[in-house]
């Protein structure tokens, strides 16, 4: 009987750890199952090892990876987030979906074209951690040390260092800027976006050969602007220090502009900044670039100070109305303005050679005095009194 009850028990016992198990396992792939599916995708990339033809799996469910190779160049064929270090020859991105490239003490050096370049993609964004530096002998059809076809988005903490023959960064589509440190040394244009140069925030010490700043879109009249809420910037700049085709919008920042015209676009509109230009063309000049409508320069706020070289220049030229509303705009040279249709100034600080003054005068290419007229140039629904090309490519 006794005999009986042991084996009772001992089957019993049996039965209890083989259910045991079973459970055991079903809640560990439970939980491999659950961590699958919230993983997204990263490929981690130490280059001192270097990296190519990474691929991750297409959907968010695939698990990270490190892959490395003998190669120093990186071809990233799918969507996901790669963090990058060590020293690379190029960086190539071709795919259909979202790529995010966190650079972390990255060099590359191209001799041959683009550092970084975005063939084909969703969005790109960029994001800057340590020093990271950029030097490319790039074509005048690849112009950009970082050169992308689509929307690209630069961000983080870090620095970027760029040298180029010809453009330091470039978008096809809208060029976003949301922060971080940036030395760039070209010998044409330093940020140039098609549709839209686009920053909100960041440093900037940018020399360049041709334009500082540039949006380029000269086809569709609601593209090719600049908007410049936020950031500090210091342009040396051969051409325009920040120049776009349709609007470039000021509403923030502070700018040490050194160029032959600081600003440029078909309407110029300032809300807001500290912006220090020194020109040995026109400091901020309105020009017909597009047919967005009657060139303009808009002041509405802000601390502008305009020092002008010799000769045939203006410290404020527009090929059509100038709108003083608010701000200080403290301009020495021979010209301080220029213009072709009407100027009002209602209600700004004017200071001309060091003496204050209500009246905008007009060069009128060395003709006589002129004072502004009512009649006012409206763009897109923009009232005069609030609302509201040069280029390579």
């Amino acid at each position: 009987m006794e005999k009986t009850n042991n084996k009772n028990i001992i089957k019993a016992l049996i039965a209890i750890v083989v259910i045991a198990g079973l459970v055991i396992c079903f809640v560990i792939a439970y939980n491999k199952t659950k961590v699958s599916n919230n993983q997204t995708n990263t490929t981690i990339i130490n280059s001192n090892t270097s990296s190519t033809d990474v691929t991750t799996s297409t959907n968010t469910s695939s698990s990270s990876s490190t892959s490395k190779s003998d190669s120093k160049n990186l071809n990233i064929t799918a969507g996901g987030s790669y963090d990058l270090s060590g020293q690379y020859e190029s960086i190539i991105i071709n795919t259909n979906e979202e790529i995010t490239l966190n650079l972390n003490g990255v060099e590359i050096i191209n001799t041959s074209g683009p550092a970084i370049n975005i063939e084909k993609a969703k969005k790109v964004t960029i994001v800057l951690s340590g020093t990271n530096k950029i030097t490319a002998t790039t074509t005048e059809d690849l112009d950009g040390a970082i050169y992308s076809k689509a929307d690209l988005v630069l961000s983080g903490n870090g620095n970027l260092e760029i040298k180029s023959n010809y453009d330091g960064i470039v978008s096809k589509d809208t060029l976003a800027v949301k922060s971080g440190t940036y030395t760039i040394n070209v010998n044409d244009d330093g940020i140039r976006g098609k549709d839209s140069v686009e920053i909100s925030d960041g440093s900037f010490t940018i020399s360049a050969g041709g334009d500082g700043i540039k949006a380029s879109n000269d086809e569709d009249t609601s593209l090719g602007y600049v908007t410049i809420t936020g950031g500090t910037f210091n342009i040396t700049a051969k051409s325009d220090g920040v120049q776009a085709i349709t609007k470039a919008t000021i509403s923030g920042g502070t700018f040490n502009i050194t160029s032959a015209e600081g600003i440029e676009a078909t309407y110029v509109k300032i809300d807001d900044g500290t912006i220090n230009i020194e020109a040995s063309d026109d400091g901020i000049n309105a020009s017909k670039k597009s047919n967005i409508g009657t060139p303009t320069v808009e002041i509405n706020g802000g601390n502008i100070t305009i020092k002008m070289g010799q000769g045939d220049t203006d410290g404020i030229d527009s090929n059509g109305n100038i709108y003083i509303n608010g701000g200080t705009i403290n301009i020495t040279g021979n010209s301080p303005f220029d213009y072709d249709g009407t100027a009002q100034n209602n209600g700004g600080t004017i200071i001309v050679n060091g003496t204050q003054t209500n009246t905008i005068t007009n060069q009128m290419m060395g003709g006589g005095m002129m004072s502004g007229g009512p009649q006012g140039g409206m763009m897109n629904g923009e009232m005069p009194n609030g609302g509201g090309p040069r280029g390579r490519r």
